[in-house]
């Protein structure tokens, strides 16, 4: 796929996995930024992205001429005299499903033409993983909900899957309400091999039933990895003397005195955050906050630190 526009140079850090998501928003297509993104990362890392990532042995095979001379089992040789070749199976090394929100709620920056929206910053996360996961040989689907599913991408490796994804998230609009629970118990169902699952939304959402499902995906077997998005302005209230406050999912809003409300306004995001990390990490869920204006390097290296512990 094509850049959705011609591409400018790339600025002179060479880092783009470093530069703050306003200034990559400008910088072109999905596929230029996805692609720089993780060409950025990867070189950071100072170490092979692939470590653990082998497929998994199968059994010994006679030895025949042209073999890679890397399998073959020394320790058999010594005791037989013989030369043979360690046999791999040929599968996949993962399998990871991409559990996208859509909802309106997602479409949303407190600086419109200065901070992009959660959703930009999820759909192009998204595809940055999908481009590491692929790259490594492993398969990736997708799912997008909001207050029903979406879009289906059944798990697939290889270029054309990247075109496919690509394709697919380039497209992706904010709509509906949200009902995270719903997705993740579809997808749960629909599983038949144990992957990783990993869910990017605001978590603007019922907590209960959706930590439910959380736990379910876990006590199925599955990985489960949430990346919480929050756009800088949902932290802080505005500096402002009054504020209206507009929710896009139910189309309510209300006016309220800044200075009356600050302090209590940020106490219950807090607990907010506190209470999401206290019921899914115990239960193993890896549960990562990210502000929309930091780069994307922070959310790539939860998801490798969460990759390399299933190699």
């Amino acid at each position: 796929m094509a850049p959705e526009h011609p591409p400018p140079s790339a600025p002179s850090t060479g880092r783009l996995d470093l530069l703050d998501p306003s200034s990559l928003s400008q910088l072109g297509g999905m596929e230029f930024i996805a692609r720089e993104v993780v060409e950025g990362f990867l070189i950071g890392l100072h170490r092979s992205p692939h470590r653990g990532f082998s497929v998994e042995f199968a059994e010994l095979g006679a030895y025949q001429a042209g073999d890679d001379l890397r399998y073959v089992d020394w320790r058999m040789f010594g005791r037989s005299d013989r030369y043979y070749v360690k046999q791999f199976e040929e599968e996949t090394n993962l399998r990871a499903y991409l559990v996208l929100d859509v909802s309106r709620s997602m479409g949303w920056s407190s600086a419109p033409g200065e901070l992009p929206t959660k959703l930009w910053y999820a759909s192009h996360l998204a595809a940055s993983i999908a481009l590491i996961l692929l790259r490594q040989g492993d398969s990736v689907g997708l799912v997008t909900f909001h207050d029903r599913i979406g879009l289906r991408v059944t798990p697939r490796g290889g270029r054309r899957q990247w075109q496919e994804l690509l394709g697919r998230l380039a497209r992706v609009e904010s709509e509906g309400g949200t009902a995270a629970q719903t997705a993740l118990k579809d997808l749960a169902l629909r599983l038949r091999k144990q992957g990783l699952v990993i869910l990017l939304s605001d978590l603007l959402v019922d907590p209960d039933g959706t930590r439910t499902a959380l736990r379910y995906l876990r006590h199925q077997g599955h990985e489960v990895l949430v990346f919480h998005l929050m756009d800088p302005g949902e932290r802080e209230l505005p500096a402002a003397s009054d504020a209206r406050f507009f929710d896009p999912e139910t189309e309510q809003e209300f006016q309220v005195t800044v200075a009356d409300v600050r302090e209590e306004y940020r106490t219950a995001v807090s607990k907010a955050l506190q209470e999401w990390e206290r019921s899914t990490k115990p239960h193993g869920v890896d549960y990562v906050v990210l502000n929309t204006n930091e780069p994307l390097s922070r959310p790539l290296r939860a998801y490798l630190k969460k990759r390399e512990r299933l190699g």
